[in-house]
């Protein structure tokens, strides 16, 4: 029996050659692989050897050969291979260990060139790893350090079904279009955001307990492009059990929110909605007035902030019971306070506002993928026109810009009640943008005198704009283009609000 054994992760390698040679495997490798196993002891032949032709290229020719992908890919029971295996010489290989150099991890390095970045591009690996999965009803193909023991367990007692090598042929197939989905996205420049074909690599960063409820299944993995999108799949924990799925929403629904604002800002998610949020220049304060906007819902909930956490907003935070913590860091004194509460999960992400949002964003639908560009958009695009006789006060019109950003994070129907950069009421979710009105109206109760509204989309009949004014609301900002915009602007200019168009929805289903 042969092997080839050519490995960028040399986890369990020795131990996983000694065993094949103690099986009486003959094994051959490359480069690195074979300095391993020779400074083991274990004997190894390069493929050279195996070849009768020498490394080329500068080594990018070694394994490109009839010796070796004829001895894999040559089907045992066909006569015709046989005979001419027979007639060239060429032996078979029965086992391919083969995985790949981590190419992300090469152009994510500052300052590599397109030449470096080329000479990192594996070929003779991943032709190795396809041939023996092709031909797997012949020849075993393991990719993942993990698979080794079970590989010497299969060969040990020469039961390796065809089951068992359809799995690790499918995990090898599948080592290959991820490390070629990187490359790809590497060299794609995307002057076409949409091409015909879109490829995501996915590397499971965890098991869950289980999904959005028990009864459903679950895990995290990561998206890895290039360049690589920041989120929590490079976040550190600090303290507290394991993720789960909801966890994992809310705290991205609340790294969302916060990164849209320059000033200080908390949020505060429940069920992915913020059911609290404020900005102000001293971050506790701001802690503060977020949880005016709906104390009870609070609890439980996720805390996301865009500042560092110091023992000040740590000491008011703690005040409340809370699932989860999301900020770019937080002093010892603070992680040593919060996390008293063993069932605290605190999350830090470095640079959760200064990192670039994910160009696309992706939703599933049966059997199919929506694919749109990221909900956002310069300062310089954001220019509302007053279309009602008076305009809005400065304060108003500071209100107004936050209003805008909050309920572009709510599901909609959604509308925002804000006063002093702190969010008052929501209404989210609803058919009826005039429920979602009265729904934010409710939660602010009597401070919604002399609030704003920030709407997702236009207000389709006036009697929304009479219900918020009816309310206390003084201002309001949405989108403006519904038929009925006349009949709407003349109610704002009856209870003289200031009302302004964006020309531009933020809806999020």
């Amino acid at each position: 029996m042969r092997a080839i054994l050519s490995v960028y992760d040399k986890t369990g390698l020795v131990d996983f050659a000694r065993g094949l040679d103690g099986l009486g495997v003959q094994l051959y490798s490359t480069g690195g692989t074979k300095k391993s196993l020779d400074e083991a002891g274990i004997k190894v032949a390069s493929i050279s050897e195996l070849t009768n032709f020498p490394e080329i290229l500068d080594g990018r020719v070694k394994t490109l050969h009839p010796a070796v992908h004829g001895g894999i890919l040559a089907k045992r029971d066909l006569p015709s291979h046989v005979e001419q295996m027979a007639a060239n010489k060429i032996s078979p290989i029965d086992l391919i260990v083969v995985n790949l150099y981590p190419f992300l991890q090469t152009i994510s390095r500052d300052g590599v060139s397109l030449d470096e970045a080329l000479e990192n591009i594996d070929i003779g690996g991943p032709t190795m790893i396809r041939a023996a999965a092709k031909n797997f009803p012949h020849v075993l193909v393991a990719v993942d350090p993990a698979d080794y023991t079970m590989v010497l367990d299969l060969l040990r007692g020469n039961k390796a079904s065809v089951e068992e090598r359809r799995k690790l042929a499918a995990k090898a197939f599948q080592h290959v279009a991820y490390y070629d989905n990187v490359v790809a996205h590497y060299l794609d420049r995307k002057e076409n955001v949409f091409g015909d074909h879109i490829t995501l690599g996915l590397r499971k960063v965890a098991d869950l307990r289980y999904g959005e409820n028990p009864h459903q299944k679950g895990a995290f993995y990561a998206e890895e492009t290039f360049p690589v999108p920041p989120g929590l799949a490079t976040a550190k924990q600090h303290n507290g059990p394991a993720l789960s799925f909801n966890n994992i929403l809310d705290l991205d629904s609340a790294a969302n929110v916060v990164w849209d604002f320059d000033r200080p800002a908390i949020a505060i998610i429940k069920h992915n909605n913020s059911c609290g949020l404020a900005t102000h220049s001293d971050l506790p304060e701001a802690y503060r007035r977020a949880l005016t906007g709906d104390p009870i819902a609070a609890f439980g909930g996720v805390v996301g902030s865009n500042r560092h956490i110091d023992m000040a907003a740590a000491r008011e935070i703690d005040k409340t019971h809370y699932d989860c913590i999301i900020a770019p860091s937080f002093s010892q004194e603070a992680l040593t306070l919060l996390g008293r509460k063993k069932d605290f999960r605190i999350i830090s992400l470095p640079g959760i506002c200064a990192a670039q949002k994910p160009a696309l964003d992706y939703r599933r639908v049966r059997g199919a993928m929506l694919v749109q560009t990221a909900d956002a958009f310069t300062e310089q695009e954001f220019k509302p026109k007053q279309v009602t006789r008076r305009a809005p006060t400065p304060q108003e019109w500071r209100d107004l810009v936050f209003a805008w950003k909050a309920v572009k994070h709510i599901k909609s129907n959604a509308i925002v009640m804000a006063k002093d950069e702190t969010l008052l009421g929501m209404g989210a979710g609803q058919p009826s943008r005039v429920v979602s009105v009265a729904l934010a109206l409710e939660k602010a109760g009597e401070r919604a005198r002399g609030s704003v509204i920030g709407s997702d989309a236009f207000f389709p009949f006036p009697d929304g704009v009479e219900k918020a004014a009816r309310g206390g609301v003084t201002a309001i900002l949405e989108p403006g283009g519904s038929v009925k915009d006349d009949e709407v602007i003349k109610v704002a200019d009856s209870f003289n609000i200031a009302m302004l168009f964006t020309g531009i929805r933020h809806f999020k289903h």
